[in-house]
């Protein structure tokens, strides 16, 4: 129902005369773990980190989490085991994990689902495109053999498996169209798009993806996933156009992961909410984020969308003067949006008016307010003159300091 407030706001992303992107709800898929942790400069954090990104992911209402390579090491399988086990103590997130079609990670796979006694979904790749397969001198009849043994090894030890064609937005219909047809006819319940090197545009991912469901999903039981990478810069609008045409979207916390990154979940979740395709507690985006940025070693830059330093921070003397009026009016929703377009208080943050070059009076009378000094003439004019020297804005204990 349309609030109030609502009505204060025309909506050119909802009105116009321009066709209205059909982004949907759809189930969403958490690469942190796995992609996210391939980032050339990201830390592995410990254990029980994971644990608790698990917890978060679903308090999130974040439907599966990649969880590992087990092929990558003995140790990356003992993490596997113990984070499948963890989702047993969860509401809906269930595990996946990423695989080659190589025996030896299909084993890998195999015994650590057997081990943690949970049925560990394997999204086994391959790569698909021309220059892929130019590089490493593959040929497709070899490829096929060996999607086919993979998937059909997987299934029949009753593992649900996701096919994975790596840099699919450069491969050739052809080559897709064979790959797909022998996962699926050997076992796969899933195939996935990937963008693995950051190369679709979002007219891109709909040709895609509109190829996928009309020339190898049809009328057929198979589920589409969409995954993709930022190296365009393209990563959140991609995730959203893939929406509307794919069962589920892949993302990582703060976008991190190979090369420039993934797809950002918490962008994604965020903006699916705005759209009001979602309706969940975003609150724990919060813990999410911060988390990644400490342990995994990627500070989040303070003007990152709604998650950083500044999103909800001004010291802009037009700004705050209508932030502050909302807030006179003892209006916070109001507040929220009069120079925002993600409500703070959806994340459970607050607005901040602060004090710098660019602020005017009324920044630096609400500032003596809200830390209970009286503002007096003299004490305005000083604390303002310092600000207007400044090159920067003006720390608490700065402002604290003019004011006695």
């Amino acid at each position: 129902m349309e609030s109030e407030l609502d009505r204060l706001i025309y909506d050119w992303n909802r009105d116009g005369r321009a066709a209205r992107a059909d982004y949907r709800a759809v189930e969403l898929d958490d690469e942190t773990l796995r992609d996210g942790l391939q980032g050339p400069s990201v830390r592995n954090p410990p254990l029980d980190v994971k644990k608790r990104l698990l917890s978060l992911m679903d308090q999130l209402g974040i439907d599966s989490a990649d969880i590992g390579l087990p092929g990558a090491s003995p140790q990356a399988r003992a993490s596997i085991v113990a984070l499948a086990k963890e989702t047993t103590r969860l509401g809906r997130l269930k595990p996946n994990c990423a695989i080659r079609t190589h025996p030896d990670d299909v084993r890998g796979a195999i015994e650590a689902s057997t081990e943690a006694g949970v049925p560990i979904e394997c999204c086994a790749f391959i790569g698909s495109s021309p220059i892929r397969r130019f590089a490493e001198d593959w040929a497709l009849d070899t490829m096929l053999r060996s999607v086919e043994t993979s998937v059909f090894t997987l299934a029949k030890a009753g593992l649900p498996v996701m096919f994975v064609t790596e840099d699919t937005t450069r491969a050739d219909p052809e080559t897709l169209v064979r790959l797909y047809e022998t996962a699926i006819g050997a076992g796969a319940k899933r195939i996935c798009v990937s963008d693995t090197v950051g190369h679709a545009t979002p007219e891109g991912v709909r040709n895609l993806l509109t190829f996928v469901r009309d020339e190898i999903v049809r009328e057929r039981d198979v589920k589409v996933d969409y995954h993709g990478h930022n190296d365009r810069g393209l990563g959140t609008i991609n995730a959203l156009t893939a929406t509307s045409l794919a069962d589920r979207v892949h993302g990582c916390a703060l976008g991190i992961g190979e090369r420039v990154g993934n797809t950002s979940m918490d962008q994604l979740l965020i903006n699916l909410q705005l759209w009001g395709l979602i309706e969940r507690d975003l609150t724990p985006l919060v813990e999410y984020t911060a988390l990644v940025a400490e342990h995994c070693g990627i500070p989040i830059p303070p003007n990152y969308p709604a998650m950083g330093a500044d999103a909800f921070r001004t010291g802009t003397g037009v700004h705050a003067a209508a932030v502050i009026k909302a807030l006179r009016k003892k209006d916070r929703a109001l507040a929220d949006r009069v120079y925002s377009a993600v409500p703070a208080s959806v994340l459970g943050r607050q607005q901040r008016i602060e004090v710098g070059p660019m602020s005017g009076e009324s920044n630096v009378i609400f500032w003596l307010e809200q830390h209970g000094i009286e503002a007096t003439r003299e004490r305005i004019e000083r604390m303002l003159s310092a600000a207007k020297a400044s090159d920067r804005l003006l720390s608490d204990t700065e402002l604290r300091t003019l004011a006695s």
